[in-house]
């Protein structure tokens, strides 16, 4: 781990945190911080609860890194698409507490977990990559699919159509909306009852359930590294 993503185990749980800067933007240090935090996990047989700051989850990649050079905005998203991959087939259950706004990379990782909590309150959640001038990439398309109603994978991809959390449990975003004070509860008991699950069934199902989503988003990673990523102004 480092400063940005914080590791916090419990009996039969591990709490992730992500803290960096206003927006909780993933950087190259949070993608590395959540490897190391997962990784860790696994090795202690640990339900995950991934969980960002007060008020914002993740606001989505680092803008400085992906205004810098269509390169280093294709390195960064790589490795964020590399991350959800990791995320979607990962052995252990994935819950995430979604402390509020969660825009672009942020909403992915919504979709890269087995179950998602947000919060009630005034906070938006979708992909704005259209909206920036960015040109969906081939695994975001992947990932949405597999996540997303048809008639909510085009608003939210094509359109840049924004929710709140109410709306994004529809959309498929969030499984469960909650008190701000309630948060981290809820997903404490949620990841008690996956703690009663046989690991080794959850990780096996998970992975034929997802076998054709996962081998898109493996295609998808390929066709974005011989891609242009950019976000035009």
């Amino acid at each position: 781990m480092n400063l940005l993503v914080t590791y916090q185990s419990e009996e039969k749980h591990a709490i992730i945190t992500i803290d960096n800067g206003k927006v909780n933007a993933i950087s190259h240090e949070v993608i590395e911080g959540l490897h190391v935090a997962l990784d860790k996990a696994s090795e202690e047989n640990k339900v995950v609860i991934i969980t960002g700051k007060s008020g914002v989850f993740s606001a989505g990649f680092d803008l400085k890194v992906m205004t810098k050079s269509p390169q280093a905005a294709k390195d960064l998203v790589t490795k964020g698409s590399q991350l959800s991959l990791k995320m979607l087939s990962f052995p252990q259950p994935i819950i995430i507490a979604s402390s509020g706004h969660a825009i672009a990379k942020g909403a992915f990782l919504l979709l890269s977990a087995d179950y998602r909590i947000g919060v009630k309150g005034d906070f938006k959640i979708g992909f704005n990559e259209v909206q920036i001038g960015m040109t969906m990439h081939h695994a975001g398309i992947a990932i949405a699919k597999a996540r997303l109603s048809e008639v909510y994978l085009n608003r939210s991809v094509i359109n840049s159509e924004i929710y709140n959390p109410e709306q994004a449990i529809a959309a498929g975003f969030l499984d469960l909306v909650v008190e701000q004070t309630h948060l981290l509860p809820t997903a404490i008991k949620v990841a008690q009852m996956f703690s009663k699950l046989n690991k080794k069934a959850h990780a096996e199902t998970k992975l034929k359930v997802r076998k054709q989503h996962l081998q898109d988003l493996e295609n998808a990673i390929e066709l974005d590294l011989e891609s242009d990523i950019s976000v035009n102004s």
